[in-house]
């Protein structure tokens, strides 16, 4: 499916529900694994969609890493107990419901989150919220599957996903020995329990974005 016939879905079906019931704000689910290219349809699929339309990602609820060194979780920073699971599972009732919601983003250059960095508007309708374990069958995060109304999951081979993540690492600076011990040592592990524990999507995305 191209992104031109998502955006068509969406708008579609968030015109329905709007037409339904009273709580009008439509929320997708964009999941999958590290690199599956979440980040850039959730942009573009906003940018189609606008205006009215907003990214909500859930990379905001990272772990600061001061508190992942204090747990010794540094190396491990992307997987599920990294996360402040319960925090975001309470954004995304709250976006639900309230009108007016601030929300986290983090940024990757500096490797943090700020706090009240966005802020979800009552004119945003439709909400993208993107992240890896929005379908993970585990408590908390099989929470979150009633409260979206669609769910789209990236599933795209092992072998392009630590590609895309050697370029990514590369970009940030490591040495191809660092990207390649990380990639081993905490990209795979994350991938790979995405993708054997995430629960069903009505779509599955094959690519390519990236």
């Amino acid at each position: 499916m191209t992104p031109e016939d998502l955006a068509r879905l969406i708008a579609d079906r968030a015109a329905a529900r709007q037409g339904a019931a009273a709580e009008t704000r439509f929320l997708v689910a964009l999941a999958g694994p590290p690199a599956g290219g979440k980040s850039t349809l959730a942009a573009d699929l906003a940018q189609r969609l606008s205006p009215g339309a907003r990214v909500v990602p859930m990379d905001g609820f990272h772990y600061d890493d001061a508190v992942l060194n204090g747990r010794g979780l540094r190396q491990r920073k992307g997987a599920p107990d990294t996360f402040d699971s319960a925090g975001f599972l309470h954004l995304v009732r709250r976006l639900r419901h309230e009108a007016e919601v601030a929300i986290p983003l983090f940024d990757r250059d500096r490797e943090l989150s700020r706090a009240g960095a966005d802020i979800v508007t009552p004119e945003d309708h439709i909400l993208i919220v993107e992240g890896n374990y929005l379908l993970l069958d585990a408590q908390p995060w099989r929470q979150l599957r009633p409260l979206f109304d669609l769910t789209l999951f990236f599933d795209l081979p092992e072998a392009t996903l630590v590609e895309r993540l050697r370029n990514r690492w590369r970009q940030h600076g490591k040495t191809e020995a660092e990207a390649e011990a990380w990639i081993a040592g905490n990209d795979l592990p994350n991938i790979r329990l995405v993708q054997s524990r995430s629960g069903p999507a009505e779509i599955v995305l094959t690519g390519p974005a990236a």
